[in-house]
Parts: structure tokens; sequence; C-alpha cells
């Protein structure tokens, strides 16, 4: 990734400095879990919101109180001022409100994956920089407490070097619906690799400290969702199935797949298993579930040793949240645009690898 793309913010005090910042969230499908954490932080006000869909504006105003309601994201940008927007529309139009909300003198809190391919990820970071404001990406798996848990625990030195991974997230059947903005690559750039798998790559590149990726490996497949597609008479033109091994500069390689459609025994699974030098760690979602357990293992004077992590009872904050007292503390915040970046590279890649049948450099 290129220096040139790197935001510079400014490091400084922990204490936030009291005032409130003011909020639009543009997209109210995941968006309502966007206006959600926002509101756990104390100096956030989430003032405005816009979607196309009147009824579904009209029914998230009335749910959270949000009076400011418009159809088009343009008209809220240019009425409202705001300190930050969260983009949540389909993938194809990140990039170009990511870019108007910087000319609005606003910070981006935008959705996964960060756009269409690393192109358009690359203009993000350069316009975040020409204007001066920050870009984060919604990784949230790793903000949940037992993800936090386990990166503490990496922190602290416990599992030594990680050299290799496999991390994964499959559905037995768990497909978009056909002809909808999901299975369409012109709005969403990809199948469940872009929409799964880029949670668990995330996660797992962020417990390995973001190594640089080198070159990968991937193909892709779509049988499945092929065929049903056929039958209901609607577009599909993305896979349903992908996998790739990646290799690092540091020697690590690490394994992603993600499918909507698998023939496997669970309904959904997700699994982050990386291997260290002193200790490896599994996280493996339960019950075919969305809660999760973790596990350490290692070898201790001779013997070996597995342990539960179990994460602190207090409830995790959300993405919202921590980026919100980035901002008012003026400090860092996590999961930036250029973590963004190489996620949007290493997609890239592995569509390319799949469609040349050759390795390509990242």
């Amino acid at each position: 990734m290129n220096d040139a793309y790197k935001v510079e913010v400014k490091q400084a005090p922990v204490e936030s400095d009291g005032r409130c910042l003011r909020i639009g969230v543009i997209g109210l499908g995941i968006g309502r879990l966007h206006i959600e954490g926002w509101q756990q932080h104390p100096q956030v006000d989430v003032v405005a919101i816009a979607d196309p869909d009147l009824e579904r504006l009209a029914k998230v105003g009335e749910q959270f109180g949000i009076p400011a309601r418009y159809d088009s994201a343009e008209a809220m940008l240019a009425a409202e001022t705001l300190d930050v927007v969260s983009v949540c529309t389909p993938n194809k139009f990140h990039k170009a409100l990511t870019l108007a909300a910087f000319e609005a003198g606003c910070h981006v809190l935008c959705e996964k994956p960060m756009a269409m391919n690393a192109d358009e990820g690359r203009a993000m970071l350069a316009a975040a920089k020409h204007a001066g404001k920050r870009l984060m990406i919604n990784f949230s798996y790793r903000f949940s407490a037992q993800s936090r848990a386990l990166k503490a625990q990496v922190d602290a030195g416990l599992f030594g070097d990680f050299y290799f991974g496999r991390t994964v997230w499959h559905r037995r059947r768990g497909m978009p619906g056909f002809g909808g903005w999901f299975g369409t690559k012109a709005l969403a750039g990809g199948g469940p690799l872009i929409d799964l798998g880029v949670h668990r790559l995330d996660l797992a590149l962020w417990l390995m400290g973001y190594p640089k990726p080198t070159w990968v490996m991937g193909n892709t497949y779509d049988p499945i969702a092929q065929e049903l597609a056929e039958r209901s008479g609607k577009t599909f033109d993305v896979e349903d199935l992908a996998a790739a091994l990646i290799r690092f500069d540091n020697g690590a390689t690490l394994v992603i797949e993600a499918s909507w459609a698998a023939n496997i025994q669970e309904a959904e699974l997700m699994e982050t298993r990386l291997l260290g030098t002193k200790a490896g760690l599994l996280q493996k979602n339960l019950n075919e579930g969305y809660t999760f357990d973790a596990h350490i293992f290692m070898e201790k004077d001779g013997a070996q040793f597995d342990m539960h992590l179990n994460p602190p009872a207090t409830p995790a904050r959300s993405a919202m949240h921590d980026y919100a007292e980035a901002i008012l503390a003026q400090c860092p915040h996590p999961a930036p645009g250029e973590e963004g970046l190489i996620v949007m590279e290493i997609l890239d890649a592995i569509y390319a690898s799949a469609r040349s049948g050759d390795p390509v450099k990242v």
C-alpha cells in the first residue's frame, strides 16, 4: 500500500473536549445498527437520516426519534451541519457518498467492504487526506468483547508469531434474495467473499497484526446458487463460494473460505484458527448462530494445555462508540481506511486469480 494514502491523525489527549458530535446516517438497512451503536456514546447525537425508501425512512425516524429525514444523501449533506456520516448503502455507492461527505466537511464511517475495488479505496483515502478528515471501516467482528479479549492476549505476546491460519464463514443455504443487490456484481462487486469473508479476513489480519500480503491464489464457484437463480428467473452473477491462500512478507500464510451455499453439516459456520510459535487460538460460533466461543492451545513444561477464554462480563463498546471517542479525544481510531484498503487489495487479487487460474501478486 502506498504511504501517500496514509491520513495523519493528531496524537493527543485521552480526555474528550466535551462537545457533542452530530451524526448523519445514509442507508437504513444496516444503518439501523449504526444508529444504535452511535447512541451508546453520551456525546453523540444522531440528528439526520437519509434513505430513498420513504416508508423505511419514516419507520426508522419514528423508532429512534430522529426528525430530520431526507430521501437522498445529497439533500441531507446540503441541509445539515454534521461531524460524522455513516455510509450504509450498497457497495457501489460507498465511494461517491464518502467523497461527498468529505466535501461537506464530515468524517466518515463506511460499511464494509470499503468499496467495489482497491482503486476506489485508494481514491477514498486520497480524498480523506485532502479534506483532513478520518475514514473508518465498520469491521464489526473485531469489536466484540471476545475478539477484544483475544487481541489483548495477542498483544501480551501469548501466541508468539503467527505463521499459519484459516478463517471461514460458510452457510449451507444462506443466499440473499435472488434479483437483489447482494447477488448483482454491478452493485455488490462480488458475492460471499466480499459480503461475509471480508469480516473473517479482517478479524484474522487484525489478530495477526495486519502483515503485508505478497501474493494470493484463489478460486470462486457458483454451481448451487446459479441453478437456483435460473429456476427462479432472477439475476445472480456473483460466486456462491470462494476460497484462497494468502502469503505475507513475513512468510505466514492464511486460508480464507466464504460461501452462501455449500453442502456442509452446519447451517452457519464461522471459524478463525491461527497457529503461533507459542500458542494457537480458535474462535468459533456456537450452535450455528451468532454467539462465539474462543480457546487457546499451548504447551508448557512438556504438557499440553487447552484454555477456554471467557470475555469480560461488561458488554463490548460498539465500533461507533470507539470512533466517536477517538474523534473527541483526537487520537487514532480503530479499523482505519488503510486497513480497509489492504483487505480490498486482497479481495481484488482473489477475484483476479480466480479469473486467470494463476497466483496474483498484491
